[in-house]
């Protein structure tokens, strides 16, 4: 028989079958998801009616389906959900969350869990900041943004012993916050926080600052539990090639393990 011309009907019968089976199936299902992206659709039009909001479903993975997606339309932020699977789940079937995190490299990802963010009662935001680009785009999108009065923000930065070595030759980013005389990592550390708490303070927010030495994923993720933090906020990438190298991304374990959202920022690309 040619090649290419090999159809269903010329399968044996459970292979037919089989096929037919999983065209049902899948019709169902794309059905299904029509009516809960338009459900979805409705509901977020209610929320939100000056919006151009249209549903849209396609056949794909999850996550690719969302990237592929993103790389056309080019969104200024993508935002997914998150389910609660075990460890196990998440290790050998992984997560599009995650996916998208790790695979989309040019748009911010937000993550959404359940918690009060409804747009009526106020919020508490936890920023984690280390002077990065990558961190004060972040800040600059907590400020930008219109939150519920009484809403409050923590700016949290992890001075990491690891690191240290990067700070001797100070780079672009935090040079403004830098100064010869220091002999403390921490000096420019609180002043970058003071100068992030005066820009979210303008913008009407009630702002608090912690700095610590440690782990800044372990931290970060303490401190967003110990608070009782609506959603935590970070930049894609931290000031060390090292760290993400050989101790992981901040990013994606705080994404995996917060117990709220998360929203990672990344820089816009011209």
């Amino acid at each position: 028989m040619p090649r290419g011309r090999y159809k269903v009907r010329d399968a044996p019968e459970f292979v037919a079958s089989a096929i037919k089976k999983a065209h049902t199936r899948g019709m169902k299902e794309m059905s299904a998801a029509h009516s809960f992206s338009a459900s979805a659709c409705r509901q977020l039009k209610a929320d939100f009616p000056s919006w151009k909001i249209s549903p849209e479903v396609s056949v794909d993975s999850p996550a690719w389906g969302l990237v592929k997606k993103a790389d056309k339309w080019k969104p200024d932020l993508i935002v997914v959900g998150s389910h609660r699977h075990s460890t196990a789940e998440r290790f050998i079937f992984g997560s599009v969350s995650q996916k998208v995190l790790v695979v989309e490299t040019a748009f911010s990802v937000r993550v959404g869990r359940g918690g009060t963010e409804n747009g009526i009662s106020a919020v508490r935001l936890i920023i984690g900041v280390d002077g990065s680009p990558e961190s004060q785009a972040a800040v600059h999108g907590v400020s930008g943004r219109l939150w519920p009065k009484g809403s409050a923000v923590r700016l949290v930065a992890v001075v990491d012993a690891r690191l240290a070595t990067e700070i001797v030759v100070p780079t672009p980013s935090i040079r403004r916050w830098v100064k010869r005389n220091d002999q403390d990592p921490r000096a420019w550390v609180h002043r970058m926080l003071e100068s992030f708490k005066k820009k979210l303070t303008d913008s009407g927010l009630a702002v608090s600052t912690l700095a610590k030495e440690g782990d800044p994923k372990q931290i970060l993720l303490k401190e967003a539990e110990r608070w009782g933090a609506d959603s935590i906020f970070l930049g894609s990438r931290g000031l060390g090639m090292v760290e993400r190298v050989f101790f992981g991304s901040v990013s994606s374990a705080v994404v995996a393990r917060a117990h709220c959202s998360v929203e990672v920022v990344h820089l816009k690309r011209s």
